[in-house]
């Protein structure tokens, strides 16, 4: 990923936000916090551009991932979803998944808002 330009990009459209690199030396997932937990525990919504992300679960939340810019690969629970822009997977609690893109751009709204605690790596 070009993670520069993409920081970039994201500055200019959500001035002021959090910006979270995963791994910090190497990313292959870069998260924006456009609604933060903190702000209100019930919810939260970050835009994520993604390589790879790691395999994990929620023990708690219910997210739903909206593909915005690019061809969006998740893998949930085993099973290979495609999302195209627009499109839209629910990811229940306890079930493990992952995404892939080429820089793939998407939302993802959690409800209850997303937690350190409550993201589980597998």
């Amino acid at each position: 990923m070009n993670t520069q330009r993409i920081i970039k990009q994201i500055k200019k459209g959500y001035p002021g936000k959090k910006v979270i690199l995963d791994p910090p030396e190497n990313p292959t997932e870069i998260i924006c916090e456009l609604e933060s937990t903190s702000d209100h525990p019930e919810k939260s919504i970050a835009l994520a551009i993604v390589g790879k992300s790691k395999s994990h679960f929620h023990k708690k939340s219910t997210e739903i991932y909206e593909a915005v810019k690019g061809i969006l690969t998740v893998y949930k629970d085993g099973k290979k979803y495609i999302l195209k822009e627009g499109e839209k997977l629910t990811i229940e609690p306890n079930v493990v998944h992952y995404a892939e893109g080429n820089e793939a751009w998407f939302l993802t709204y959690s409800e209850p808002g997303w937690t350190f605690e409550d993201h589980i790596l597998v």
